[in-house]
């Protein structure tokens, strides 16, 4: 038979109990908040910033209190092509932006999104960059220009449109001394078309447009195009291109903060990336399609499909603006050769397993309607 606790033992088991409570206690109260300053180099009220924000979010939600995000919108500590050196210097905790923005530092962070990326789609690209390569050319690159960053990249866009005009061009002619707003390789490329380029940042393209110091631009998407005011002045927009046809977002971390953290909170961001990746392009999806509907239905747009010569004329100046950067430029080439050879067997698959979804969607949809 067991033996009852006598009421000394009973006394000290108490004892320990109460003693063990009374340590734990200071350790839950030690665990403090890591608050991190975020900036964007999107407007506060485009779908880009909800992005950021969305981010922000997911993890903060996960870590529980003990880390937190605060994102503010572009123009709030400083200019949107700023971030990344306020980022390095650790004016700010961190940003969301695209890697393009960072073209002036080193011509080939512009491959990650600019250009054809012969042939791979944006998720492709995003799967180069984390399984092909990527990743580790865009840390060499970092640290070629002393900038000491974590990138994340995430978000595959959807092909940007050619742009807002004036006009609709039929044929590339019509681009010569244009002026004409965009950003990264694409700068080049329009260039080489004969465009005047001006590579305005996204809440001064609407305004620049509206008082005639450009006659045409680009910005992204329908949702971010209507919001910031595209329709109001221009009724034109031209889609389909192969200027930014493969970008993706990009989240910044100041290397000294991000490796302070603990294990479990990168793990955590981490996690939170592949999850707003995800989030963002099921998003991108279902906004995008409501906001080009209401374009066409209660803002009058008219809607045109790049001509097929002004695609091939993109693709033709793209040859002849890497072929330049690549022989000035060691690490361009060797982001291009890197790109090629995960495009050439990845896009292979993709394009021989992949059915035409035209050919459903026509079936069951394009019957009566005009082409």
């Amino acid at each position: 038979m067991t033996e009852s606790k006598s009421p000394r033992r009973r006394g000290l088991l108490k004892g320990a109990a109460i003693a063990a409570g009374a340590m734990s206690a200071p350790m839950v109260a030690m665990a403090q908040t890591t608050s991190l300053r975020f900036q964007s180099t999107w407007p506060a009220k485009d779908i880009f910033h909800e992005y950021a924000n969305d981010f922000a979010k997911k993890v903060n939600d996960m870590a529980g209190g003990r880390l937190k995000i605060e994102v503010l919108p572009a123009g709030a500590v400083v200019p949107a092509f700023q971030l990344l050196d306020a980022v390095n210097k650790g004016t700010l905790d961190g940003g969301h932006g695209v890697v393009a923005y960072h073209y002036g530092k080193q011509s080939a962070l512009a491959l990650w999104g600019s250009g054809p990326a012969y042939g791979m789609d944006p998720n492709m690209v995003l799967a180069w960059h984390n399984y092909g390569g990527g990743k580790a050319l865009l840390e060499e690159i970092y640290k070629s220009i002393n900038m000491d960053v974590v990138s994340y990249l995430y978000g595959p866009m959807p092909t940007q449109p050619l742009g807002w005009f004036k006009k609709p061009v039929s044929n590339v002619s019509q681009m010569k001394g244009l002026k004409f707003r965009t950003v990264g390789l694409a700068v080049d490329v329009f260039t080489e078309l004969g465009a005047a380029v001006n590579p305005l940042p996204g809440g001064e393209i609407v305004p620049a447009l509206d008082r005639g110091l450009i006659d045409a631009a680009e910005f992204n998407n329908a949702s971010s195009d209507r919001v910031l005011g595209f329709p109001d002045v221009a009724k034109n927009c031209m889609l389909q291109s192969f200027h930014q046809s493969g970008e993706q977002f990009e989240i910044l971390f100041n290397k000294g903060k991000y490796n302070a953290l603990p294990a479990e909170l990168k793990a955590i961001i981490d996690y939170g990336v592949q999850a707003s990746s995800a989030d963002m392009s099921w998003k991108a999806i279902d906004r995008n399609s409501k906001d080009y509907i209401e374009l066409k239905t209660k803002d009058k747009i008219s809607f045109y499909k790049t001509p097929d010569s002004i695609l091939k004329a993109q693709l033709d100046a793209w040859d002849k603006v890497i072929a330049k950067k690549a022989g000035e430029n060691a690490l361009f080439k060797k982001v291009l050769d890197s790109q090629k050879a995960f495009a050439e067997r990845a896009g292979q698959w993709q394009n021989d397993y992949m059915v035409d979804f035209k050919m459903a969607y026509n079936r069951y949809f394009s019957k009566g309607k005009k082409a």
